[in-house]
């Protein structure tokens, strides 16, 4: 009898628990008026390989606008992407192989119309001439220099912090 008893109390609190739950107010999504961007985005890592994560940065500035509500065409997305860290490496033509999914995301976002510029600097730095990058690469005289003058120009800039997971999403949702 005590267990049937401590079952229904139990029964009942969750129940009510889910009442209170469903009564709170809960968020809600907005449509935010976007319009045409300009964005100038600084990649500068410390690891080759963060670029990787890096890309997914303009994938989440471009698909929502490209998407309803807003539709708009990759024409009037006007984003750069200066390269001047360890990532360099990535876009060397001799380094293909190693970093290929990179290379076709950028040369996929390049047909979109984003810009992908190196810095003649860091070029110099690593030994490579403009003719050891890809055709839709421009080597620019300074990434620093080039960030300035887009920011003069209006543009926002977006300078990724790729940080390490530490846990996977499935263990902390």
């Amino acid at each position: 009898m005590k267990i049937i008893g401590i079952f229904n109390v139990a029964l009942l609190l969750a129940i009510s628990n889910q009442q209170v739950m469903a009564a709170e107010p809960v968020s809600r999504v907005v449509q935010t008026p976007y319009s045409e961007q300009q964005v100038v985005f600084d990649f500068y890592f410390d690891e080759p390989e963060k670029i990787n994560s890096a890309l997914y940065w303009i994938r989440s500035l471009i698909n929502p606008l490209m998407e309803e509500p807003y539709g708009l065409a990759p024409e009037f997305l006007d984003i750069k992407v200066i390269i001047h860290g360890t990532e360099i490496v990535t876009v060397a033509r001799k380094n293909y192989k190693k970093y290929q999914d990179a290379v076709e995301r950028m040369r996929y976002y390049a047909s979109l119309g984003v810009e992908f510029k190196v810095c003649g600097l860091a070029a110099q730095d690593y030994d490579y001439a403009t003719t050891d990058f890809y055709d839709f690469i421009e080597v620019v005289p300074s990434a620093i220099t080039e960030l300035a003058h887009w920011q003069l120009q209006g543009y926002a800039l977006i300078a990724p912090e790729v940080k390490e997971k530490k846990h996977a999403v499935e263990e902390i949702r």
